[in-house]
């Protein structure tokens, strides 16, 4: 699996960060995936971007992308757990980039998504996810359904339906491939960028995909509902297993704006207090199959 360099030089040793301890490299292994992507109105995406170097990516017209992927981890440093993330992709750099090219040269334009709302099955998993690399976990009610036909998952908070996305099981198989992914979130008036890299088989949908994205009216998604999002995805995939690795190497900076921002962001008093819980909260509520 091609992972960096420094990742596998750090094999067999230990580290303990924030209290907890991750055997080195930070892997992952026997867990499942799916992402649905969705054409968005990319100004409206835009909006919800922080500072003025991450600019939304535009396929073509004003049309920008949406990722929704959930990820089922079953064997990692820190327990099992849900992962439900949704993103606006983007890039990053002075100016926004040209159409289509950053899929191309991910790297030249730094290509990647914002991380819009992460929510996780365990306190631990919040712990490190946000406290270490700035994701904006928070721990909710979830879970990863699959059957021949499809893949489930839905996002419960506070007893309150916030999120469901299925997905038509897809049938064309790719070769065993490393795939790398680069994420952006905002955190302490900062920027922070992590990478990931996973190696699988994956299956995939890219000619007439199908699948449907619910969005409730809980207030944390309450922007989402705004991007006009399309109905139909643009592609589907779906790992039924894979190995993964997070890089602890990070970068972060700070957001800058024209004029001092009159909102306070989310800072550490968010995760000083968290405890290393792997415990699950109740499944979400389903009304319907």
């Amino acid at each position: 699996m091609a992972i960096p360099k420094r990742s596998q030089r750090q094999q067999g040793t230990h580290s303990v960060v924030d209290g907890i301890h991750f055997p080195m490299p930070i892997e992952t292994s026997e867990a499942s995936a799916f992402l649905a992507a969705f054409t968005i109105d990319a100004a409206r995406a835009q909006a919800l971007l922080p500072g003025q170097e991450l600019h939304a990516l535009k396929l073509w017209g004003d049309r920008g992308l949406l990722l929704v992927s959930v990820i089922d981890y079953r064997k990692t440093d820190i327990g099992k757990y849900i992962e439900f993330s949704v993103g606006i992709a983007c890039s990053h750099g002075p100016r926004p980039a040209p159409r289509f090219l950053p899929m191309l040269f991910r790297r030249r334009y730094g290509m990647g998504q914002f991380v819009v709302e992460l929510p996780v099955s365990t306190e631990v998993s919040v712990k490190g996810g946000k406290g270490i690399w700035g994701m904006p976990k928070h721990q909710g009610s979830l879970d990863f359904l699959v059957d021949d036909k499809r893949i489930s998952s839905q996002y419960d908070l506070d007893g309150e339906f916030v999120m469901r996305v299925d997905v038509a099981r897809p049938r064309g198989r790719l070769f065993p491939l490393t795939t790398s992914a680069v994420n952006y979130s905002h955190f302490r008036g900062m920027i922070m960028k992590s990478y990931v890299a996973f190696l699988g088989s994956p299956t995939f949908s890219f000619i007439r995909p199908k699948a449907t994205l619910e969005i409730g009216d809980h207030p944390r998604v309450a922007a989402l509902k705004d991007l006009d999002i399309g109905a139909r995805p643009m592609a589907t995939i779906f790992y039924d297993q894979f190995t993964g690795v997070l890089d602890d190497y990070m970068e972060s900076w700070f957001v800058t704006e024209p004029a001092k921002p009159e909102v306070q962001v989310e800072g550490m008093e968010s995760v000083i207090n968290l405890g290393f819980s792997e415990e699950w909260p109740a499944p979400p509520r389903r009304l319907r199959p």
